[in-house]
């Protein structure tokens, strides 16, 4: 199994920044590509960020580009998601995803985290 713990949400103002943290444990060797997703109350979650096990491959919704970056430290088993100038419709829980495959989807993602609280005040 693997555990995914997100941290780093809050509440902050439109044009802030924030930087989200997934620190994965467990039988992590299994698992390559890592993704980052939402979800907004009355809303379905979804696919917000990718990126390859290797970090040569990233995905973005278009949304976020420009302003979001996805990352991860293999060595620290840690995924990280930056944003950058946050918008009222930015706020969600943002739940980190693991697949056990390095190909890039917005789909199919086997482990979840508990997700982590972002709210942007307008």
């Amino acid at each position: 199994q693997v555990q995914l713990v997100e941290s780093g949400g809050g509440l902050v103002q439109a044009g802030a920044s924030l930087r989200l943290s997934c620190a994965a444990s467990g039988r992590t060797a299994g698992t390559y590509a890592m993704g980052w997703f939402r979800q907004a109350p009355g809303n379905e979650r979804e696919f917000v960020a990718a990126i390859s096990w290797g970090g040569g491959s990233t995905d973005y919704i278009d949304s976020v580009k420009g302003r979001f970056t996805i990352s991860r430290d293999n060595a620290k088993s840690t995924l990280y998601l930056q944003m950058n100038n946050l918008k009222p419709e930015d706020t969600a829980v943002y739940y980190c995803a693991a697949r056990t495959s390095n190909i890039l989807t917005r789909d199919g993602y086997k482990y979840w985290g508990q997700g982590t609280q972002v709210t942007v005040s307008s």
